[in-house]
């Protein structure tokens, strides 16, 4: 039994044997190309990958939207556009409108729109899609590319206010680098967005929704996107720590952290008060949070006026102002209002407040509560264009809930409007900062810087 198992075995070795020998030259040869193949397999693979992959970034924003909720305009921008686009230059230029004409001494404005347009959903755009709406103004169809406006009294500068991206429903626009390809609801809100793009060498584009900051940073975490926007520093520090993210800094010239006043308060009424307080800020304290502001006209701004003085942190001065106006009718304290995001800010702001001799009660309120104020931090939303007027003129609603009024700003508003050329409107907004600025109107701190989180 043994023998046989030898024979057996000294068989198949013989066998073998002869086999490679007649078969050694394509063996090797085989062998080779094998080891190729997968060497450059395992090389080129995440190269192809890329190139056959559909490329996509996936961002991930916060906020919650409904169907009938028009779109942020980081994502409206993207698949639609206006009648116009303002330039950074401040120029008006036309884009789903091919010209326009003002008529009746400045109180119509008749556009004309370009033909053949489609929406991206074939149809074609015509004069009764422009969804314009203004109060006291008024808007009328003369044809199917003509569509006019009716003002109450002579705007030079409304074009700039149709600059609007214009997108049917549900999410459907015109001449847009994109298109709305799908969406995604949860509980009736929007989850999210998918955008193709419309020409060549873009990206898609996947924007998910997440109702809290906390729960954008876990779906970054967890994968699910590979791009957020966060406004705070410490989170950015923590994400610089990982291999595999890049942060990237940015000012946010949309929005200013302002000192607001109420000028129904005897004491804040006086210009050198107001300086004082001014005084008792300590900007650079606030250098990693944003930006230093001298204006409510950003330094990006083809109006912006950068002759402006800087405030000098002194509490010594402010200390001898409030002494000096400071009286026995003063005594109650200041309500100094301001949101919970903004309470460590505040908080700086109020200990030096108080070591000068001005008494102050901190409150933290809500969004909806806001009026009861003698002094209040809180954010400005920035309009792209100089023009102000719905913010410091004496009949808006802000300055009428501040009660703050001065002709030199109301007449240099008035003026920066009536003209529609930006070289003519320059001179008057650049007057507009200085007057503000001297005044103390309000005490614009900083522009928030933002960081933009993604994967390499």
């Amino acid at each position: 039994m043994h023998g046989s198992t030898n024979k057996t075995l000294r068989y198949y070795y013989w066998l073998t044997l002869e086999f490679f020998k007649k078969h050694l030259r394509l063996i090797f040869l085989s062998t080779f190309i094998s080891t190729i193949t997968i060497i450059s397999a395992i090389t080129v693979s995440p190269y192809l990958i890329t190139f056959l992959s559909p490329r996509e970034t996936v961002m991930g924003l916060v906020g919650t939207y409904n169907k009938n909720d028009p779109l942020p305009d980081e994502i409206a921008g993207k698949i639609s556009n206006g009648l116009v686009f303002v330039n950074e230059k401040g120029r008006v230029l036309p884009v789903l409108a091919s010209s326009w004409e003002i008529l009746n001494e400045g109180l119509t404005y008749r556009f004309s729109l370009k033909k053949n347009l489609l929406f991206d959903n074939n149809t074609f755009f015509t004069a009764k899609d422009v969804d314009y709406i203004f109060k006291d103004i008024k808007m009328r169809v003369v044809g199917d590319y003509i569509v006019e406006f009716e003002l109450p009294k002579p705007l030079a500068i409304f074009p700039i206010y149709l600059s609007k991206p214009i997108i049917k429903y549900p999410f459907i626009g015109v001449g847009g680098l994109y298109k709305v390809e799908h969406t995604k609801y949860k509980f009736s809100q929007l989850s999210e967005i998918q955008l193709n793009p419309n020409k060549k060498n873009l990206n898609t584009l996947v924007y998910k929704f997440y109702a809290s900051e906390s729960d954008l940073l876990s779906a970054y975490k967890r994968g699910e996107i590979s791009q957020m926007h966060v406004s705070k520093k410490s989170i950015a520090d923590t994400f610089k720590a990982w291999n595999n993210t890049i942060v990237e800094k940015m000012i946010d010239y949309s929005n200013l952290l302002t000192l607001f006043f109420n000028y129904r308060n005897p004491l804040l009424r006086e210009k050198d008060v107001r300086g004082a307080i001014d005084a008792t800020i300590d900007r650079p304290k606030f250098a990693e949070l944003g930006a230093e502001a001298k204006s409510s006209i950003p330094p990006t701004s083809w109006a912006y006026n950068k002759d402006l003085k800087s405030t000098i942190f002194d509490l010594d001065y402010a200390q001898k102002m409030v002494k000096k106006y400071k009286t026995a009718s003063d005594s109650a304290k200041l309500n100094f209002n301001t949101y919970y995001e903004y309470l460590d800010i505040a908080t700086d702001i109020n200990k030096n407040l108080n070591d000068v001799g001005l008494s102050t009660n901190l409150n933290v309120v809500s969004f909806s509560n806001t009026n009861d104020f003698d002094i209040l931090l809180a954010y400005l939303k920035i309009p792209s264009d100089p023009d102000q007027y719905y913010y410091w003129h004496s009949t808006q609603s802000l300055s009428q809930a501040t009660n703050y009024k001065n002709l030199k700003v109301d007449k240099l508003l008035e003026d920066g409007r009536s003209f529609a050329s930006f070289e003519e409107r320059t001179t008057y907004y650049r007057d507009l900062q200085k007057v503000m600025n001297d005044d103390n109107a309000a005490l614009f701190l900083f522009y928030p810087y933002t960081f933009t989180i993604k994967r390499k």
